[in-house]
């Protein structure tokens, strides 16, 4: 059994402007450049489509919580005013996060902070 790829004058606009966006965005390079984030074990990852200019973007939660933190990466300045690439979370002390791409280990302290696990933090001032 063969099957038949339809190509009609949408599918090629579509795959034009979505060459554009990868162009412009640059998903390559980034793909390279964006740091392994480790995630600890209780926590739940649900991708999202990066809207609005970000490169990244999902919501972290633990396993089982209803409490969820936004997190996207922007490379570009598109969503906020910072110089170099960095990542921001919202909540986080009913406002926003932000700290710079490599910070892994703050990104990931700051949403254990909002989550909740405050005892991580108790000798930290």
């Amino acid at each position: 059994m063969s099957v038949k790829f339809k190509i009609d004058e949408d599918y090629v606009e579509n795959s034009l402007m979505i060459a554009k966006v990868e162009e412009v965005l640059e998903y390559r390079k980034w793909s390279k450049e964006i740091p392994y984030i480790p995630f600890p074990d209780d926590w739940e990852i649900q991708m999202i489509p990066p809207f609005g200019g970000a490169i990244v973007r999902f919501c972290i939660r633990r396993k089982g919580g209803k409490k969820s933190i936004s997190v996207y990466l922007d490379c570009y300045g598109k969503l906020g005013a910072v110089d170099q690439p960095y990542w921001e979370i919202y909540p986080y002390k009913e406002d926003t996060y932000r700290c710079y791409m490599n910070e892994v280990e703050d990104l990931i302290n700051a949403i254990e902070h909002e989550l909740g696990n405050k005892r991580r933090f108790l000798t930290k001032s």
